[in-house]
């Protein structure tokens, strides 16, 4: 029987690239990125129920995981690491796991997502449990190591859920949660670091953002539980208390020194 082949590696609209101008390939490309928003807009639903579903399972103190390969494994290590100093949250709060380890975000590991067991022995390395929630990100939706890891996840009664850009794909069949986001074929053909990739980091931008918020680290618009890490960040938060609680800046930086924190800051202010 003939295999269907992933959406996303369909042929491009566009032929003869090399021919075209270097406004032609950008404009193009931009035309093609701004399909990106209506397929996203068309899975809300299913994006609304995972949310739901990672703060019910976080308020009882289970984790977020990521697993992916490539881009995808890139992307939800990416997430991973701007929740702590963007939330405040523990490290371990979320965790993005990338075929091939860390050394892989860097230089493409050979054949490391073709191993459909090597998934589960890296998230047993965090003992991942049924209070967890784990998310396999694959633009294909055929990479073995995350399809791997998934099942070996709904063996254990792990909830699962996937981010993919391919239609019916096996990681979808697969998944308690499929958030299927069809951006169509790429501008490059196949290159799903493209459409793909700006895809999954918008939704994973929107999942692990309404998360947040929902477990209370957002007051107001403002991310009052970030790590003042940088200069940057203290004055960003030194504005915060500013807007908050109308005053000036010495007053709202001296408390912010005093308290190494937005939220405290202005909980202190306000008693």
């Amino acid at each position: 029987m003939k295999k269907n082949k992933p959406t996303t590696e369909q042929t491009s609209h566009y032929d003869d690239l090399e021919h075209m101008s270097t406004f032609d390939l950008l404009t193009n490309i931009n035309k093609e990125d701004k399909t990106i928003p209506a397929a996203i807009e068309k899975v809300i639903p299913r994006i609304e129920i995972l949310v739901d579903t990672i703060v019910d399972k976080m308020k009882q103190g289970g984790r977020l995981f990521y697993i992916g390969a490539g881009t995808s494994g890139r992307l939800g290590v990416l997430d991973a690491s701007e929740c702590p100093p963007t939330f405040g949250v523990p490290f371990d709060w979320v965790i993005g796991i990338i075929a091939g380890g860390d050394g892989a975000l860097r230089v493409a590991v050979e054949n490391a997502e073709d191993n459909p067991t090597q998934a589960f022995r890296d998230l047993m390395a965090f003992s991942i449990s049924s209070n967890d929630i784990l998310i396999g990100i694959a633009a294909s939706g055929t990479t073995p190591y995350v399809i791997g890891g998934l099942k070996e996840a709904n063996k254990k009664g792990i909830t699962t859920a996937c981010i993919t850009c391919s239609a019916q794909s096996p990681l979808a069949a697969v998944s308690k949660h499929p958030i299927e986001v069809i951006v169509g074929p790429e501008f490059l053909t196949g290159s799903t670091r493209m459409k793909a990739g700006t895809a999954q980091k918008q939704v994973l931008n929107m999942i692990s953002t309404s998360v947040m918020i929902k477990l209370g680290k957002v007051q107001g618009n403002k991310m009052v539980d970030m790590r003042l890490s940088n200069i940057k960040l203290v004055a960003r938060g030194t504005r915060m208390i500013m807007e908050e609680l109308n005053i000036d800046e010495t007053e709202a930086s001296a408390l912010l020194q005093a308290h190494k924190s937005v939220r405290k800051a202005i909980e202190f202010y306000n008693k």
